[in-house]
Parts: C-alpha cells; sequence; structure tokens
C-alpha cells in the first residue's frame, strides 16, 4: 500500500514539473506575430536607408578582382560580409562594362577597369538568394524575432529588383552599350572562382556615348 502511495506521489511530482516547465503557444498566436511584420515595408526601407547609400563605397569589381587573386585572405577581409559562418560571403561592388552579349535570362559584360578585365554577367531572370540582403553588412539578424522574417525580407529585396531594376534595362539594352552598375557578388571563401561570376543587380544605367 505504501508502495502503491509513494508511485502516486511520484507521478503527480512528474506531472506538475512537466506542466511547469513546457510552454505551449497558441498557433493563432505565432502567426498573429509573424503577421505582424511587414516584409515589403521593411525591405524598401533597408534599400532606400541603407543598401542604397552604401553603394558609394562599395568595392570597384576590377580591383577587387585583381586583390583577390593576389591576397584572397585580405580581400575577404576588408570587403566581404556573411551573416554566418562558413565559406560562402557576398560583396557589394560597383564599376563599368561593356555589353558583350545580350542572353535570355543574363547580360554579359567586358569590365572597363584599371584593374583586371573579365567578363562577368549580370542576371535579369532569375534573382533568388540572400546576396544583396547581405552584401553591405548593414542588417542585423538580431533585429528579427524569427528566421521566417529574415528570409521573408530577403524575397522582398528580390522582389525589388525584378519589379524596379531589370524590367527597363532589359527592355533597353543592346550589344555594345556601356553599363554603369552596382551589385552583389556571392564567392566560396574555400573554393575560389572568379571566371564568369554572376552580379545580382542593385543598380543599372545605360551610359549615353
Amino acid at each position: 500500500m505504501k508502495k502503491m502511495v509513494r508511485y502516486g506521489v511520484f507521478l503527480l511530482i512528474v506531472a506538475f514539473l512537466a506542466y511547469h516547465s513546457v510552454y505551449f503557444k497558441r498557433l493563432d498566436e505565432v502567426k498573429a506575430g509573424t503577421a505582424s511584420f511587414n516584409a515589403a515595408k521593411y525591405a524598401e526601407e533597408f534599400w532606400n536607408k541603407k543598401l542604397t547609400p552604401s553603394l558609394s563605397k562599395s568595392a570597384e569589381a576590377g580591383q577587387l578582382l585583381s586583390l583577390l587573386r593576389s591576397d584572397k585572405d585580405k580581400a575577404f577581409k576588408d570587403h566581404a560580409h556573411a551573416l554566418g559562418i562558413g565559406n560562402i560571403k557576398y560583396f557589394l561592388i560597383k564599376g563599368t562594362g561593356k555589353v558583350t552579349d545580350v542572353e535570355e535570362n543574363q547580360v554579359l559584360i567586358k569590365l572597363e577597369s584599371d584593374g583586371e578585365k573579365p567578363e562577368m554577367r549580370i542576371a535579369t531572370e532569375y534573382v533568388f538568394g540572400n546576396a544583396v540582403r547581405d552584401a553591405s553588412g548593414t542588417i542585423d539578424i538580431n533585429a528579427f524575432s524569427n528566421s521566417m522574417d529574415f528570409n521573408n525580407v530577403s524575397a522582398e529585396i528580390n522582389e525589388i529588383i525584378r519589379e524596379k531594376v531589370i524590367p527597363a534595362f532589359k527592355s533597353k539594352v543592346k550589344q555594345g552599350d556601356v553599363v554603369e552598375f552596382a551589385g552583389a557578388i556571392e564567392l566560396n571563401q574555400e573554393h575560389l572562382k572568379l571566371d564568369n561570376i554572376e552580379i545580382i543587380p542593385i543598380s543599372l544605367k545605360i551610359r549615353n556615348l
């Protein structure tokens, strides 16, 4: 009998501790918290107040490529940004290039630079990922209450590019044009490849000759 009483008391203690140690949140409360964050508004403010002003401080593309070849570690230390640990880093770059080909999903340019003059490609169709969000180093991950909101900001930034940056440029650009650009690139520090780099555009301007 005493054994049964002790066992019953033990079960009550376990139940009490379990009840007070586990926090349950209603699903509608979680949804409400997420819904209160306006990713589109945040992305627009980030674009206008942080990203665009930071373009003036971005690395010149040809000079950056020269530095990456001569001193990779310094190039990544001085110019790269990333919000996580790993080899993938993002750079904010600017430059001028001559259009060598206009393809369905990209525009190929050859840099006009005091440094290297390689061919690069400007994405004009498929704009995904976190390159533009992370390249400036001006966004604070700690300002977000959850990863969904943070990822939604990337999606909204990419939507701005698809809707406001690319269409006018894509409708007019042709082979031989000289393009002034600013954008973000993604590079792997451990497995660095500097040929055929893709630029996710932030600003595109066809220079009038």
